[in-house]
């Protein structure tokens, strides 16, 4: 399947909680990251994860527009990315 792979909504807050389990230290990580979200190989979620850090790079640099589902209140751009649980985890993971 690759990168091109779809992912539901479950299978994306499965990973978040994964990702806060099994941080960048974790043996096997991405085997376990795909267990726990099902249905992924462990290069599946690997890609996965990039193309997250890649997007997050790319709205921190001003390169990319936050998606307007991501835009849940009035709140500061720079409040929500505090307040986003999975720029969190990524931001520790990396």
């Amino acid at each position: 399947m690759g990168s091109n792979s779809t992912w539901t909504q479950k299978q994306n807050k499965l990973f978040e909680n994964a990702l806060a389990i099994y941080d960048k230290d974790t043996p096997d990580r991405w085997h376990n990251l795909a267990r726990a979200v099902g249905g992924k190989t462990a290069e599946e979620v690997k890609r996965h994860y990039e193309m997250l850090v890649e997007d997050l790079q790319g709205i921190e640099s001003g390169q990319t527009e936050v998606p307007e589902a991501s835009m849940r209140t009035s709140t500061a751009p720079e409040q929500q990315k505090h307040d986003d649980p999975l720029h969190y985890v990524i931001e520790n993971s990396r």
